[in-house]
Parts: structure tokens; sequence; C-alpha cells
């Protein structure tokens, strides 16, 4: 907790802070002091702060970040009347930047923060938000002050609400797009901030904006709603607009957005976005957390009827001068730059310099400029750095910086004449790092390192691969430069696993009575085109073997690759069952005995542990009959993974579909041989036996899911089809691998409390 006066800040600030962000923090200031006074409901409490941006973290190391040893309490705690009850173990302040744009003055405050209330470090996320860990909650009124004071809000910086918009950070500058996109993304996403129609939804929803189709730079491909820049000459004139998707989505079920409207005229942004958010809230899932992203309810109700039903709701609503009143301003949005080069002279800035520029520099479209990539590993800056950053971006570059969906900063107009000196600059405070936006520039999500949902040290194994990458210089290698590689620490794809060239998501495995971490590889995503394609788990492998795995295919890749074929265009002509065959030996674990390291996760000493959840009985020859079937589901998702990939017509798509639903009937029939080995291969009565077993009495409830595992094979029974098409299919097949991942965890589960007791 930061030594000052908690009055301190508001009275210092004063009338710099805007009316309509002063009352907000109050009010929020106003209910924390209820909270403590058991006058406001946690549940109630705990919306209100996560729509302030503020986070529970996962600490589990037993000691504050200012050294004292902390409580056993979990954040946020379940509080109690006094002033000394109100402690909470150390939280997550997300900060949200509308197109990822902050200026020079804007991150001096950041960096000040960071120092003053959390652990010194910046991170930049793939939302293009800024997240300070291991902040105490009593300090939040002050911190968001200190952020208005400098037009930055945490406002819906979580909860369910609209979230951060996100955009290109090339937008403006770059040789490809339609037009700048940076005012609609930054207007669109102040005029959402706190309006009427975006407060009852039942979960998050995430914009985005692209200036082109061809780029990654906007994701749109998986955002609940996307805009992709768009002209078109109307009576002799060039007209903007933009293409509309809706429905796109990562998290453990992917989506792909479907297209709403090939072009919407720009005055129509708001207003349509408007209606959407409005059907979104009427029509969208509010009892069921896991079925309620829009991306189920524009499957639910196919893009036509979704359709009909937003433009039914948008001639409803009345026209508003703020829908529009901005258009001239973001037509002629532009960025103040340094006229001239700055002249400051660097006589031979060496080898470093022409492989940074070969990598990191990119040549915009206005003669005489580039833009600069600042490559943070795993997304961290710390303050001195962010305030020395600062002052050399406003010598040498545009005072607006970009923070970016693969966790760097981008700055902008920088003259050509100045790339060598801006580079000794940014070499001396240790930002100079090659390889931005390449294959080693790997791209994480926080793990375990502080996510509660982490399973497997994601940062820990993306803090190894890059430096790996680097050393052999792939970074500058033509065929694998512009590869991704992305890891998440579980199944959500905080990581954009899916997305990527060679994708990893955090699980589980037990080997002779010990944990050990794993992670899933997923192949076969396209980061290029908006993100266009998903794809899919192949395999889990110890963690401590990601290397080796990488290597693997990078060697396959290399050695397999015809013409000028891509990463992921060679895989899939090899197909899964041959890439899976060729790393079948990189699956073993050492006994615990031989190699203690595999029990152990990345950048972590201690022995690696999930927690138990669950309590349940076995005998050792049920525990046999319960892998031979979790091995057999394992084996049906895979064949279904494999048909589709491969489909020649209808039916593979639909022998896919079916070996889906097998494959969750095969673990579940699993899990209940521990306690009924007789069980029937009649599949009600499996559901049946399974619902009162495991699902009922929460045995089987996966604390990462929070039960979402189990009803995907309730809901995969209930809604069966003998006509699936290809996405229910894909979807489906997703599913089964999650459920057996939750099986196998819940075996893995079981047997544990069945050995120690």
């Amino acid at each position: 907790m930061a030594d000052h006066d908690r009055s301190s800040w508001k009275d210092l600030l004063g009338d710099a802070v805007p009316d309509v962000m002063a009352e907000e923090i109050d009010l929020f200031e106003t209910q924390m002091e209820l909270r403590k006074d058991s006058k406001l409901d946690e549940k109630v409490f705990a919306e209100l702060r996560l729509r302030r941006g503020a986070y529970g973290q996962r600490y589990d190391n037993g000691f504050r970040h200012d050294g004292e040893k902390s409580q056993t309490i979990p954040f946020p705690s379940d509080l109690t009347k006094g002033p000394d009850t109100f402690y909470q173990a150390p939280g997550m302040q997300r900060i949200k930047l509308p197109g990822g744009k902050v200026s020079t003055d804007q991150m001096d405050v950041l960096a000040d923060l960071a120092e003053e209330y959390s652990d010194g470090i910046l991170h930049i996320t793939t939302r293009q938000d800024i997240q300070l860990h291991f902040c105490d909650i009593e300090d939040t009124p002050d911190m968001h002050r200190r952020l208005a004071a400098v037009e930055i809000t945490t406002r819906e910086a979580c909860g369910n609400s609209w979230r951060n918009i996100t955009a290109c950070p090339r937008a403006g500058i770059c040789r490809d797009e339609a037009f700048d996109v940076t005012s609609y993304a930054e207007k669109t996403a102040w005029h959402f901030m706190g309006h009427r129609d975006v407060q009852d939804f039942g979960r998050k929803f995430k914009p985005a904006f692209s200036g082109c189709k061809q780029h990654a730079c906007g994701l749109v491909n998986m955002h609940d709603l996307g805009l992709v820049a768009q002209t078109r000459e109307e009576n002799g004139e060039t007209v903007r607009g933009f293409e509309l998707w809706v429905g796109g989505g990562l998290g453990a079920i992917p989506h792909d957005a479907k297209l709403f409207d090939e072009f919407i005229p720009e005055s129509e942004v708001i207003p349509l976005s408007q209606a959407i958010s409005r059907v979104y809230a009427r029509l969208g899932e509010k009892k069921n957390r896991n079925k309620a992203r829009i991306k189920f309810l524009v499957a639910k109700l196919g893009i036509d009827e979704f359709r009909r039903l937003v433009l039914e709701e948008r001639d409803k609503l009345e026209s508003e001068a703020a829908w529009t009143d901005w258009l001239p301003e973001a037509r002629d949005y532009a960025e103040e730059y340094p006229p001239q080069p700055s002249g400051d002279v660097v006589d031979d800035p060496g080898e470093a310099f022409e492989q940074w520029k070969s990598t990191n520099v990119y040549k915009q479209r206005q003669d005489g400029f580039s833009a600069v990539t600042i490559a943070l590993p795993l997304g961290d800056i710390t303050s001195q750095q962010a305030r020395r950053l600062s002052d050399v971006v406003r010598r040498y570059a545009s005072p607006i910086m970009r923070a970016t969906v693969e966790q760097n900063l981008f700055i902008r107009w920088v003259h050509d004449a100045d790339l060598p000196a801006l580079f000794v600059a940014l070499d001396k405070i240790n930002l100079a790092a090659n390889g931005g936006e390449s294959i080693v520039d790997v791209t994480s999500c926080p793990g375990t390192d502080t996510c509660k949902l982490g399973i497997s040290a994601s940062r820990g194994l993306a803090g190894e691969l890059g430096p790996l990458l680097a050393e052999r210089g792939l970074q500058f290698q033509d065929d694998v430069k512009d590869m991704r590689v992305k890891v998440s620490g579980c199944f959500n794809s905080c990581g954009q696993h899916h997305v990527s060239d060679i994708g990893f998501y955090g699980n589980s495995r037990t080997v002779g009575g010990y944990r050990v971490p794993h992670f899933q590889l997923v192949l076969g995503g396209e980061w290029s085109n908006n993100g266009a394609s998903y794809g899919m788990p192949l395999g889990a492998y110890p963690s401590k073997g990601i290397p080796s795995v990488l290597d693997r295919l990078l060697e396959i890749y290399r050695a397999e690759r015809q013409g000028t074929e891509k990463f992921r265009e060679t895989m899939q002509r090899l197909g899964k069952k041959d890439v899976k065959e060729r790393l079948k030996d990189l699956t073993a674990v050492p006994s615990y005995e031989e190699d203690k390291s595999y029990y152990t996760d990345w950048a972590d000493s201690r022995e690696y542990t999930i927690g138990d959840i669950g309590v349940g009985e076995c005998a050792g020859e049920v525990v046999t009959l319960t892998d031979f079937s979790i091995a057999e589901a394992e084996s049906e998702v895979f064949d279904a993974q494999v048909l589709l990939d491969e489909q020649q017509g209808d039916a593979d798509i639909r022998e896919a579909y079916e070996l889906a639903l097998k494959a969750m009937l095969s673990a579940a029939q699993g899990l209940i041989k521990m306690q009924d080995p007789d069980i029937a291969d009649d599949a009600d009565a499996i559901i049946a036996s399974f619902k009162k077993l495991f699902f009922d009495t929460e045995v089987f409830f996966d604390p990462y899911a929070k039960g979402k595992f189990g009803q995907y094979l309730f809901t995969a029974h209930e809604e069966h089809t003998d006509a699936p098409n290809r996405d229910l299919a894909k979807q489906r097949i997703e599913e089964a691998q999650l459920f057996i991942e939750a099986a196998v965890a819940c075996h893995a589960r079981l047997a544990e409390s069945a050995g120690a007791a």
C-alpha cells in the first residue's frame, strides 16, 4: 500500500479530474466504504469493482510485494465491519487504452502509478490494455483519479459490458489500409462507456476496428463486434464505411465471426452497434454464464435472424447528434510529429542496428518516415524504462504511442534520418531488442504467475522459448521469421494460441501419482487476415518437453515444405495423423526418481500442483478401466479432428460430429467405472449415471470453468442432430477435447484422494 494520505490526491487534483469521472470515482469509494461496513453484498461489490477494472489475482507464494507476510484471504476477502479488516490480498488493476493509444504524458503517469502502487512493472495485454499487478484495492480510488487527470479511465475494463476497443497500431500510416480508423475506435469507445444500453449483458463484449482485411492488427474474426474499413465510389465521391462482423470469439470454444453486412456507412457505426448491444442485452443468456457471450446467441439464432432483429431494433432508435457529430474530426484526424529530423548524428550504429532495422522498423506510407516496434518480452516494461522511453519518443517521434495486440509498444512518425539515433537511445534503456512481431516475439497470458485460472506456467514457457529461438537467429530467416508462437496458461486463449502457427495451452497429467504440468499443442491457426482461422488441439506434451516439441515441428516444416508453403499449409498437407506420429516420443515423461525437473513448471522451483477439488473412492483394478476409457476417448476425438480436416463431404462432417459425442461418452463412462465397472454402453444410461454420480455432486466440477465442461455432454446429447454443419461439428470436437481434459483432471483428483486416504 502506498505510504500517503488517502485524501491527498483527491484534494490535490481538484478540477483536473473531469466532473463525470470524479463522480464515478467518488461513488466507487463510497461503495468500498459500504462494503467494509457490510452494507453492500459481496456479489454486488464484486461486479462494481470489476467494472472499475479491479481484479483479483492468483497470489499463492505467501508474501506481499512489500515483503510482509500476507494474510490467507483471497481477493476480494469476505469483508467484515471495521477499518482493520478490509485488507485484501494483492490484486490487479486493468487500465483501458482505446485503440492502444497512450501519450508520453500519460505514460509518465502510468509509470508513477506502477512504482507507487504496484511492483514497478507495466504489463501490456493482448487487448492493448495496461495492467498493474500486486495492487491494494484501497489505493484504487487514488489511482483512478490520477489516471482521470490525464484522460485515462478504468471504467468497464472488466465486467459484463463493452471492454476495451482494440484497433490497428498502424492506423494512419499503414500502406494497405482503406483509411485511418483511430478516431472511429476512440470515439466509439467513449460513446459506449457507461452507456445505458451496455449495462445488462450476461457476459463481456469485445469490439475491434481494422483498417484492412489482410493483416492481423485488428483480429476482427475473433471479436464480438468487428469493423473493417472500406471505401466505395458513390456519385463520383469516395465514401467511407465498414464491413461489419459479429459473433466471433476465442475462449474455450472459438467461433468465427459472421458477416453482418458488407458495407455500412460510417454514420451507422454507433447506431448499429447500439442496436446490436440492445438485442444482445435482451436475448443473450443471463443464467448460464457459459453460454452468455454473443457468439452463442448468433449461433443459436443464425446470422440471418440475428440481422433481422438488429435492423428492427435499429429502426426503433431515436436519432442522436452524438452518433455523427464527431465524424468530421475523425476524417481529419492527424498526429503531431517532429517537423524536422533531430540532427543527432551516429557515425556507425553497427550490425546490431541493421538487424533491429530489418525486424522492428516499418516503412510508413508517408515518404521519409518509419514506425518502430518496441519489443517487450512477455509484455513487460519497468517504470524507469517507461519514463525514459517517453523522453526518447518526445525527441524522435509522435508523442502518441500505441500498445499492440502482441504485447509491444509501437512508435510512429520517426524521420528515417533519426533511426540510428533512436536505436542508440533505445539501446541505452534496454529497449532495442530485435525480432519484434516475429517468431521470437512469443506472446503469453499471465498464466500461473497471477491468474486464478492458470493451469501451467505460460509466462515461464514463453520466457524460455523466445530467447531460445532468438539465439538461433530465426527472426532473420525468411522461411520461419513471420511465424507466430503463442502460449496460454489454460484453455481460454488469452494468449491467442488458437490463431497462432504453433500454439500451446496449459493442462496437467498425473504420472506415477505425481502431477505433471503439460501443454496442449494447437496447430493450424492463421494469424494473418484478421486471425482468419483457428487451430485445433493435437495432443498434450509435458511442459519441460515443449522446447523439443517446437524444435521438432520446425524440423518437420523445413524438411517437408514445398515451394513457398507457409507452416500452416505444410502441416495441413501432411495431416494431423502424420504430425502426431512424428511427435509421439515427446509425450513421454520420465519417472519422478529419474528426473524431478519434469514435476516442476517453468520459472517455479516448487513441486507442481493445481490443488484438490472433489472427493471420491477408487480401487486399483477400476483405475485401469478408467484409464482405458479415457485413452479411447482421446483417440476418438483425435479421429474426429482428422475427419473434419480431410472432409470429403457431408458424411465426413456427420461422422466427425458423432465421434465427438462418442468421445465425451467414453470419458464419462470411464469415470463412472470407478464406482460401477459394469456401466452399460447405452448413452442415456451413461449420462444419467454421470449426472448423478459426478455432476450433481460436483465431483466433476472443474474449478476453472465452473461446471461448464460437464454441461457440454448434456447439451451435445439433448441437441443431437442428424444433419450437423461443419461449424457445429467443429464446436462439438472442441467441447469434447475440453470435456476429456476435465475428466482426466477429475480422475487424477480422485486417485490422489484415494491415495491420501
